[in-house]
């Protein structure tokens, strides 16, 4: 069941606060997709070729352990880097398991936006990357070139699903946005599509919104 707060001004406040937090979406998931070059590894022949095909079992192929991932752009600028204690790609899923991921993304604006979870699982294609147990993402706060700042932005859930294809961030389980220090939003599932900008809050939703200080006349 959707919830659709009373008010138009504490909408519009909603959608605003969500807007400004949501803009460093397609840098993570550009982060995320990175780690599907990793897996070319997997195509470097080895010393004694299998002759027969096995049945396929949920059992790690390759290990890595203490690895770190950096995409840089084409003036030698950090745009991306990624951590892990451990990843292990399974070849019946066709997927990379990694403990304690760790993501940082860096725009153009030198916005910094981090990413964490216990465990994260990646697809083929690096298309979808789910988030297991205390996943955060979070966008620092940032000074605007008109000297407003913009305040530190997180978003908390024991499971987020992202899709890279498609710009959405979806989860099941319940979630909490904060924004700054005290504005705070609370529900039992979210669905938030990036392109069209469209933020669901279902279920049992609740939100706390500071007083916002007149600005100067």
């Amino acid at each position: 069941m959707s919830v659709v707060p009373r008010g138009a001004s504490w909408w519009m406040r909603v959608r605003q606060m969500w807007d400004r937090f949501s803009v460093y979406l397609p840098i993570i998931l550009m982060g995320l997709m990175a780690l599907a070059t990793y897996w070319l590894v997997r195509n470097t022949p080895t010393v004694a070729e299998i002759t027969h095909a096995a049945e396929p079992q949920h059992a790690p192929d390759y290990f890595m352990r203490d690895f770190s991932l950096k995409i840089f752009d084409q003036h030698g600028r950090l745009k991306s880097e990624m951590v892990g204690t451990q990843g292990r790609h399974f070849p019946d899923t066709d997927t990379l398991e990694i403990e304690q991921p760790r993501i940082r993304a860096i725009s153009k604006e030198g916005r910094v936006t981090t990413a964490r979870a216990m465990r994260a699982v990646i697809n083929a294609d690096g298309s979808e990357v789910q988030l297991f147990e205390n996943a955060v993402l979070i966008r620092d706060a940032v000074k605007m070139s008109t000297m407003e700042t913009q305040p530190r932005s997180e978003l908390h859930s024991e499971f987020l699903h992202l899709f890279a294809n498609t710009e959405i961030i979806r989860t099941h389980l319940p979630v909490e946005l904060v924004r700054g220090a005290q504005d705070r939003f609370t529900a039992d599932h979210l669905v938030y599509d990036n392109l069209d900008r469209v933020l669901q809050l279902q279920g049992r939703v609740h939100g706390t919104l500071a007083a916002r200080k007149p600005k100067p006349q």
